[in-house]
């Protein structure tokens, strides 16, 4: 496969991936980041990379947002939300910190592909991007590219477009948000 064909291969996939995603949900998505005092991201492996950069970018929009683990974590309250990217819904870390977020209160939203993981009982709101997992589910997206790329590429897709989406609702000057950019680069 050359250049061109990886290219629009993972372009097309990603436009099918993100268009079969519930725009309700990104709405109610949307409504609980503004509801939440701080914001908590939870993954693992290219999940938790996407999920940094889903959580810088609502830090610049003004959200208060931390990663799970991080040595600034500050403590969750019940008027905070975790939000766990795991495609299938079963990594082991991702839904252990999600059972203690929900013992302390907090609203959990679940951005996946699976709505019958483990982690559905306990789901506040489900994200669902309905791409390839490793379980491999009767209606999943199939993808031509390695293991959960697909996941991990709308994932990514997905937190800049809710970001374009805040930043319309709040009628944001794009040219402001760098006060908001780190600075001692």
């Amino acid at each position: 496969m050359d250049y061109k064909s990886a290219r629009q291969l993972v372009i097309k996939e990603c436009d099918t991936a993100l268009s079969k995603v519930d725009e309700g949900e990104i709405e109610q998505l949307i409504e609980m980041l503004f509801a939440a005092d701080k914001v908590f991201f939870i993954g693992v492996g290219r999940v938790k990379l996407e999920l940094e950069a889903f959580a810088k970018r609502l830090a610049h929009l003004g959200i208060k947002t931390h990663i799970v683990g991080d040595i600034n974590e500050p403590a969750m309250t019940d008027r905070d939300i975790l939000i766990v990217g795991s495609g299938s819904g079963e990594s082991l870390v991702p839904v252990a910190i999600a059972r203690k977020a929900k013992l302390i209160g907090g609203k959990i939203v679940h951005i996946g592909s699976n709505p019958q993981s483990s982690l559905a009982p306990i789901t506040d709101l489900m994200v669902r991007i309905p791409v390839q997992t490793k379980l491999y589910l009767a209606d999943e997206i199939v993808s031509n590219q390695p293991m959960s790329s697909l996941f991990e590429q709308a994932l990514l897709l997905l937190g800049d477009a809710v970001a374009a989406m805040i930043v319309a609702q709040k009628n944001i000057e794009l040219k402001k948000l760098w006060a908001y950019h780190a600075n001692l680069e």
